[in-house]
């Protein structure tokens, strides 16, 4: 006996083969990470491009700035 025959006890109606696919479909779609790599690397982008924007508030003060050329002018002296 083949299992595709209808059986005289099966209560429910198979849904039709095309629902069935639409319906395979959309489940792999929802369950699958795909993208989930390019949604991370946005995130880290975004904290990254805030980290600089803060670093570049922060070093644009003169108290910071005078910092920097000092810790560079002793560096580069020859002594």
């Amino acid at each position: 006996m083949s299992d595709r025959t209808p059986t005289s006890h099966s209560t429910a109606a198979a849904p039709p083969a095309r629902s069935r696919s639409r319906f395979a479909r959309l489940a792999a779609r929802l369950a699958g990470e795909r993208g989930a790599a390019t949604a991370e690397y946005a995130v880290a982008t975004m904290a990254a491009v805030g980290f600089a924007g803060l670093l570049v508030l922060i070093l644009r003060g003169d108290e910071v700035r005078g910092i920097l050329t000092d810790l560079v002018r002793n560096a580069l002296t020859v002594g």
